[in-house]
């Protein structure tokens, strides 16, 4: 039963109460009345009269020779009936070789009526003849009613229902997702919390002068649980839940997307207190074309439209908080953000490390985990992971333990899900020649080195040249903190071990190789945001290019796109991305060649184990790792937010645009990955 709020006080308008639903047994009255019809139909022509007795033939003759008979009606099969002196009806059946002209002789003898009849139709096909002829239009009429009641809004609801929202609506049972299923998050949990508070309780905020914030809109990276946070309001709220998603609203049909708004805000009304919950909202929420545009999509324009003015028009619905969510927040129409429409904006980022410990928790319910299971361990290892990554993490790492024949979930099944879910399948050296081998092993070498010996670079965890998917070879980097703002030492110091491979060829074997390709291409790309977003390069100066592109969803802006600045502008950019990819390369190369020894050990060492813990990196070049007791055990980075890179180099993340902060190079745990694409020749 719907829980509605307290009555308002004298003056005020008056609350919207949902009508009682129709008893669901008012569906049987049709086919319980055309039973009965049928059932009375067959029975009351018997309530007439006396049953009628059977006699045999012979009862038959006898009395007719008796003078019993007053009259008989014989069909043309042999059937006959009709009524005895004594006033009782009778069936018989004369056979039809003795119905001649003797037997008619003796009925007229016996002065009994005779009558003659034609075979007629039986009951059973007079009820066939009637269903065939009336069914048709029966159905007809059946459809057509139903069309009408199921009938939105507009002209073509009327005909086909398309005009009808699409939402889901939980008001009595509602979803058993809440806020204790949602880890971390505590300020947005809040945030949502109050909205539901004031459905459920408006008179306290009503006396304070307070009103019901019309919307709110949570905006974040995609798997961050915006959709699980609706739910939860959904299971937590004492009002009616309306869920639908944007793409639903439009279709091939011009007017459906507004018709179909205008039913789910009626809808709404009628239940209100109600809170109504837009998946994906961009669908139907983007900018609208300005003057001059080629490309415009009216049937979209007028949705939003539609949308705007329900949300606070000349007649804003009253009672109702629209709770929408989107990735890509920047492509919104103005209108639909200002305040009156969504007067709350919440980002919903990636979960930080206490976060993510608690949310490894939450999906490690019901698992049994070994004792070396660390959450806090694992949850160190997953920076940049969403709340989507770690759910998958922790069933492919349950997915693991039964490929081992076991039902307890070991530190190591986390491991191998990592290294699954990040680069795919983990094959044996075997696959790699005596040279490529050797070759990867020096390259991994350069990145571990290289990285042991820059002080600002985050420590190296692991060391492997098993291949995994794509990857020949890993360095793995664990940071020991979450950083939120990047040093120009840092960056720099970055940029050199992205080519430590590249570095280690060239010292130990004489030439480079393919195994660099993404290593150039990364450090490049590190280099270019450095000069062109960041203002790190002397030459050009403090000045700041950003490319463009979602907040949320990575990339950047179109290559074909014009560029805000002169080409002697861009020559500069260029030059100064090639100085600093070459100093960072020589400077890896000159660690190198101090280091060439260990630099030799390390690749024996690969070569014998084939997969190194950071800790032998540091004795090797005799430097006591940072954070040593933190690095007890790796993980690897969200491919989408880490961005492991490959053939040796170590990935960067893009940062987010419009965020105040410098693009992290390493998103926690970074990767130098040999190589990423195989070889060809």
């Amino acid at each position: 039963m719907t829980r509605h709020a307290l009555a308002p006080p004298e003056g005020a308008k008056p609350q919207h109460t949902a009508p009682p639903p129709p008893p669901g047994w008012r569906h049987w009255l049709l086919p319980i009345a055309f039973g009965v019809t049928l059932v009375l139909w067959a029975i009351l022509p018997t309530l007439h009269g006396q049953s009628p007795v059977d006699l045999t033939y012979s009862q038959f003759i006898h009395d007719v020779s008796s003078h019993q008979v007053r009259t008989v009606t014989i069909a043309s099969d042999g059937t006959a009936s009709g009524s005895l002196v004594k006033g009782t009806s009778y069936t018989t059946v004369i056979p039809v070789e003795l119905a001649g002209s003797a037997l008619l002789a003796q009925l007229q003898a016996a002065g009994v009526s005779v009558t003659a009849s034609a075979p007629g139709p039986s009951f059973g096909s007079e009820v066939l003849t009637w269903l065939i002829l009336l069914g048709p239009f029966v159905f007809i009429i059946w459809f057509w009613v139903r069309l009408s009641r199921r009938s939105g809004a507009g002209a073509l609801g009327g005909a086909l229902s398309v005009g009808r929202s699409k939402a889901k609506v939980f008001d009595a049972e509602r979803p058993s997702t809440t806020f204790a299923d949602v880890a971390g998050y505590e300020g947005t949990k809040a945030e949502i919390a109050e909205v539901v508070d004031f459905l459920r309780n408006p008179e306290r905020y009503r006396l304070a002068g307070a009103v019901a914030p019309r919307g709110v809109l949570m905006i974040g990276p995609p798997g961050t649980g915006k959709t699980l946070l609706a739910r939860a309001v959904a299971g937590e709220a004492a009002v009616p839940f309306f869920s639908v998603a944007g793409s639903s609203f439009v279709e091939m049909f011009v007017g459906v997307g507004a018709a179909r708004v205008r039913d789910l805000f009626a809808e709404a009304a009628k239940r209100s207190p109600a809170i109504v919950f837009v998946d994906e909202v961009d669908a139907i929420g983007q900018r609208r074309s300005g003057h001059g545009a080629i490309v415009s999509n009216d049937e979209r324009e007028q949705t939003l439209n539609q949308l705007l003015s329900e949300m606070d028009g000349f007649d804003p619905a009253e009672g109702i908080v629209v709770l929408a969510a989107t990735n890509r927040p920047e492509i919104l129409d103005p209108a639909l953000l200002r305040p009156g429409r969504f007067d709350r904006q919440l980002t919903i980022p990636l979960p930080t490390l206490s976060e993510r410990n608690a949310i490894l928790a939450v999906h490690c319910k019901g698992k049994r985990l070994g004792r070396d299971v660390d959450l806090d361990v694992v949850a160190r290892g997953t920076p940049g992971f969403s709340g989507a990554d770690l759910a998958n993490l922790a069933n492919e790492a349950a997915i693991v333990a039964v490929r081992n024949n076991r039902q307890v979930i070991e530190a190591s099944d986390f491991d191998q899900a990592r290294d699954r879910i990040l680069l795919g399948r983990r094959e044996g050296s075997n696959v790699l020649l005596p040279e490529e081998k050797h070759a990867v092993a020096v390259h991994e070498s350069g990145h571990a080195i290289v990285a042991a010996l820059c002080p600002n670079a985050d420590p190296v965890a692991k060391v492997t040249i098993l291949p995994a998917g794509q990857a020949l070879g890993v360095t793995e980097q664990l940071p020991l903190v979450e950083r939120h703002l990047y040093s120009e030492d840092y960056l720099y110091d970055s940029l050199t071990v992205r080519l430590g491979g590249r570095a280690a060829e060239l010292v130990e074997l004489g030439q480079g190789s393919t195994g660099a390709a993404n290593d150039l291409a990364n450090a490049t790309d590190l280099a270019m945001k450095m000069v062109r977003e960041l203002g790190l390069s002397k030459s050009l100066g403090p000045i700041g290019y950003p490319t463009g592109g979602s907040v949320f969803l990575g990339a950047g802006g179109s290559e074909l796109s014009s560029r805000p600045y002169a080409e002697t502008t861009q020559a500069l950019i260029d030059a100064e991305v090639a100085r600093m990819v070459k100093e960072a390369e020589e400077r890896a190369i000159a660690l190198l060649e101090g280091h060439r020894s260990a630099l030799g050990r390390l690749v024996a060492l690969l070569i014998e184990q084939e997969t190194v813990d950071g800790g032998a990196v540091y004795s090797l070049v005799d430097t006591k790792p940072p954070g040593s007791s933190k690095l007890a055990r790796t993980v690897a980075p969200s491919p989408q937010h880490a961005a492991t890179s490959r053939h040796g180099s170590s990935g960067i993340a893009a940062m987010p645009k419009g965020s105040h902060q410098p693009a992290p190079p390493h998103s926690a745990a970074a990767k130098q990955v040999e190589p990423g694409e195989r070889p060809t020749p």
